[in-house]
């Protein structure tokens, strides 16, 4: 089988790997469709991100469904041909956090595609994937590219979940590529009367209007755009912030009413945050780190046709043109969501 293999910054390629075969309680999937995510970019472009860095060579990829190809022994709720999205998260079940109710914070976790342990776990971008059938929710009624959402989708659920109580509440969106766009999505279906999002880029907030946002505020255009959500002490209720610059969490947080809640979802680095505003405000900075129960919910979501998440895909194209693809996602002037068609 194929497989689409990052070696190092810039260096990625289709190579030939063998196919696995599942064993007990695992499936075998033809993958249809892949999302290539901002991680997924950062070993492409930079060969890491922090002090997580590429050690040997690693398939990339964790936002994937695709086709039931065979059962392993004692499967019985899935079925040959069944369209999956499939959880990259795969926690070990038996560790103090998952005990505890906390598997996205499993001291074992196996993630598909990261850089972050040593043998690397190797991704899902390969043309047949071996996964546990626990990891599988059928996604009957989705196209394949929608099933490949429901991985980020599951991570702006549990930001929601986060945030706590979302109903009449007003929200603050900064950043808006694909995980602040679907944030503007989950914060809507959880009640969310008035939600603003802001970006640098007119094109992406284009997508945040298009899915829903009340009001956009373009900082590249107008720097000072959220200073007017400052006054009397703050307007917003809850801010997700989806940049990862600390200059949009700054101007967020001035933004906030007091004891509102941060969200912080961007990972771009380590911030310097002010303090005083935070503590004079009693402000609530909460991260969100992956998910795990929520992927399910993406989907039956999306089967319901209460989340609508096509408009976000930009741009689909085959496993041949992966470095293709690769360029198109790492350019924010023309790509929201890149994924990569298997079959």
């Amino acid at each position: 089988m194929k497989a689409i293999i990052i070696h190092t910054a810039k260096d990625l390629r289709v190579e030939e790997r063998t196919v696995e075969k599942p064993g007990p309680g695992e499936v075998e999937i033809r993958l249809a469709a892949g999302g290539i995510c901002g991680s997924d970019l950062h070993y492409y472009n930079h060969g890491g991100f922090g002090t997580v860095r590429l050690k040997e060579p690693m398939i990339l990829g964790h936002e994937v469904s695709g086709h039931v190809a065979a059962l392993g022994e004692g499967v019985s709720d899935l079925a040959i041909g069944d369209l999956v999205a499939v959880s990259p998260s795969r926690p070990c079940g038996a560790c103090d956090y998952c005990l505890k109710g906390l598997p996205n914070h499993c001291f074992n976790m196996r993630f598909y595609g990261s850089a972050m342990p040593f043998p690397h776990v190797q991704g899902a971008f390969r043309e047949r994937l071996v996964a546990k059938a626990s990891q599988c929710v059928k996604a009957e009624g989705l196209s394949v590219g929608e099933a490949a959402m429901a991985e980020p989708l599951s991570v702006t659920l549990h930001a929601t979940r986060r945030s706590g109580e979302m109903l009449g509440k007003r929200v603050l969106v900064t950043g808006c590529g694909p995980i602040g766009t679907l944030s503007i999505l989950a914060a809507r279906r959880a009640g969310a009367a008035e939600i603003v999002a802001a970006d640098l880029s007119g094109r992406a907030l284009g997508f945040a209007r298009a899915v829903g946002a009340d009001r956009t505020v373009n900082l590249s255009e107008d720097r000072d755009g959220l200073v007017p959500f400052s006054e009397n002490k703050g307007t917003f209720d809850v801010l997700y912030e989806c940049s990862g610059a600390q200059l949009a969490l700054v101007a967020g947080i001035q933004a906030l009413r007091p004891r509102g809640v941060i969200v912080q979802l961007g990972l771009g680095g380590e911030m310097a945050l002010p303090m005083m505003a935070i503590t004079a405000k009693e402000l609530d900075l909460r991260g969100s780190f992956r998910f795990h129960e929520e992927f399910a919910t993406a989907v039956k979501l999306m089967q319901g046709g209460l989340i609508d998440v096509k408009p976000l895909i930009t741009h689909t194209l085959p496993l041949g043109e992966a470095l293709k693809a690769f360029e198109i996602a790492s350019d924010k002037g023309q790509s929201m969501k890149t994924q990569i068609a298997f079959a």
